[in-house]
């Protein structure tokens, strides 16, 4: 009988191990779609008249599923979440992603000089947060930047962005109360709807 307790248990670590091992690594997720961004953007056959639309796209397609929005923008409004709405929680969640892919994919076709991005590894903060640590590296400058996760329907999520310490959330939630400290819900929506219908369809402002 006692030598059967020491089997069992190792049996019992195996497994829990094996458990452990199966479960999807933050930066095993993250990494691998903004690498094909970057690679994206390199490459020369957007480079030719017409491609910008097409490059843009493209790009959006391969990261936008490594972006929790809803929790993007429930931590956006911070206290102010609970009194929009279930339809203006909606409403807000697309007009606000659409904002996001502008300004993301506008910034980056519009500034990008062949930076590169290192991963220097994650910190694992909970079962379902952590941070995955990166550098830009432009020219001879180093920029640190921080990818907030969380573990998402199987798969990690990046919820915010902290670029040389700089929260991208904090940064929005700081404008969006100043807005609702004065109007309301809707008003907000329709301020980000006529940011994104000046942005254009394209990233580039309209005529």
């Amino acid at each position: 009988m006692f030598k059967v307790i020491p089997v069992v248990l190792i049996l019992i670590f195996h497994v829990q191990a094996l458990a452990y091992g199966a479960q999807p690594q933050p930066m095993d997720d993250i990494r691998p779609p903004i690498e094909k961004g970057i690679a994206l953007l390199k490459d020369p056959q957007y480079t030719r008249p017409g491609q910008f639309t097409a490059q843009r796209e493209k790009i959006w397609e391969t990261i936008r599923d490594i972006f929790d929005f809803r929790i993007i923008s429930m931590m956006s409004l911070a206290m102010d979440w609970k009194s929009f709405t279930p339809k203006q929680q909606d409403e807000f969640i697309e007009a606000f992603t659409e904002l996001l892919k502008n300004n993301y994919l506008n910034k980056i076709q519009g500034q990008f000089h062949d930076e590169e991005i290192v991963f220097l590894g994650q910190d694992l903060l909970s079962d379902k947060k952590a941070v995955v640590k990166s550098k830009v590296l432009r020219q001879q400058t180093e920029i640190p930047m921080d990818y907030k996760v969380v573990l998402s329907q199987g798969k990690w999520r990046i919820y915010d962005i902290n670029i040389e310490g700089i929260s991208l959330i904090k940064n929005y939630r700081t404008q969006f109360k100043s807005i609702l400290a004065k109007e309301s819900p809707d008003r907000l929506i329709r301020r980000i709807r006529e940011k994104n219908l000046e942005e254009g369809t394209d990233g580039k402002p309209n005529a």
